[in-house]
């Protein structure tokens, strides 16, 4: 479990590909301080398991299903990462709850500055903005946002003057991909109302969400 606040900015040391299979070599400092190997970390937000490591590097592999639903396998030698490790049981929670399985992916339409803060604008797959709405949660790539608006296709979030010092997304051209992983929360809503909406099988929905613990 991550919580969307990128801890830092690693760079993409090496990269072996396979036909649908990565192996990644990330050059990092912060997130290497208490690592083992089995460890997770989020590498722009999707959740790697640490195979081997150094005091200034990690190596992770990259299965076809990530290969495929991410934009890992766009990266170069060279390339910016945001990186998180998971949550330490005794973390304190500044995000969301993030799980580093990415939902999808969306482009960058569009970048706009107003004051201190940076609007940047996604476009985002009907499936997956079913699961969006205004001032709720998204990660892209890895980073904890509130979604700032909603409208033809698009989502828009905000970033503060943090975030955009450290993270990758001020960086990003019009057109370049993210990786997107909606709320779980709200996904567990979606696929509960789901399982009900049969007409042999719908209930009031109230008595829906009390059978199932959540009010």
């Amino acid at each position: 479990m991550f919580t969307g606040i990128i801890e830092e900015i690693g760079f993409l040391k090496n990269m072996r590909k396979g036909p649908h299979s990565l192996q990644l070599t990330v050059q990092a400092s912060d997130v290497l301080r208490d690592v083992r190997a089995g460890d997770s970390i989020a590498v722009n937000g999707v959740c790697l398991t640490v195979t081997s490591y150094t005091q200034n590097e990690f190596t992770a592999d990259v299965m076809p299903e990530t290969f495929h639903s991410t934009t890992l396998s766009m990266l170069k030698t060279g390339s910016k990462v945001n990186l998180e490790r998971a949550m330490g049981a005794n973390g304190r929670f500044g995000g969301h709850f993030v799980t580093g399985h990415v939902d999808g992916t969306g482009a960058i339409c569009s970048k706009k500055r107003e004051e201190n803060a940076v609007y940047i604008s996604i476009s985002v797959s009907p499936s997956l903005l079913a699961y969006l709405v205004p001032k709720g949660s998204v990660a892209v790539d890895g980073t904890s946002l509130t979604v700032f608006r909603i409208e033809d296709g698009e989502m828009t979030v905000s970033l503060v003057p943090h975030t955009q010092q450290h993270t990758i997304l001020m960086e990003k051209n019009i057109g370049d991909a993210v990786n997107i992983e909606c709320d779980i929360l709200a996904k567990y809503m979606a696929e509960l109302y789901r399982k009900w909406e049969h007409p042999e099988k719908k209930k009031d929905m109230a008595a829906l969400l009390k059978e199932n613990g959540f009010i």
